[in-house]
């Protein structure tokens, strides 16, 4: 083979479409864009357009709403969190926070916090403090023995004077 014998197969390569070359070729006069009108020329922007009818993006409801900031927590669940205790990573005599188990590689420690979740089996007894917890998981480590702190309260147990306040700030 020598590089003057190179080819593409047959039929790989398609020639493009000569348009408005004569009635005869089949894409002549129009040029295949049917008649005058906004549509037959460059630039149409009527996405949308019904034809004077109502668009459907304007008959149907809008519903909901998008936090543009919202809070996220990393999950990090009891089963995981027994499971460094046991490889020795995490010291369940010490207390442990946000910071010992990011050190710990359960979280990455870039989000807004850490929500302990209760999926899995803890025995050891620990101090823990986290943003927050699933009522399980609670009960879980108070089972072991340990104590649990939450740092920010459920929505529920917030009073409404002061979710109105907050609601002010922003």
């Amino acid at each position: 083979m020598r590089l003057n014998q190179i080819a593409d197969n047959p039929g790989a390569r398609k020639d493009r479409m000569r348009v408005g070359r004569g009635i005869g070729s089949g894409k002549g006069k129009t040029s295949g864009r049917g008649v005058k009108g906004q549509k037959a020329r460059t630039g149409v922007s009527i996405n949308g357009f019904e034809g004077g009818q109502t668009p459907i993006y304007r008959r149907l409801p809008k519903r909901g709403f998008n936090v543009p900031f919202p809070t996220v927590y990393e999950a990090v669940n009891i089963g995981r969190l027994q499971a460094v205790i046991e490889k020795g990573k995490l010291d369940a005599a010490q207390p442990i926070d946000e910071a010992a188990l990011a050190k710990a590689g359960l979280c990455s420690g870039k989000s807004d916090g850490v929500r302990l979740l209760g999926t899995g089996e803890l025995k050891a007894k620990i101090t823990i403090t986290v943003s927050g917890a699933s009522a399980t998981a609670k009960a879980a480590v108070e089972k072991a023995g340990g104590s649990i702190t939450v740092l920010v309260p459920p929505k529920s147990e917030q009073p409404k004077a002061e979710k109105k306040a907050k609601g002010k700030k922003k």
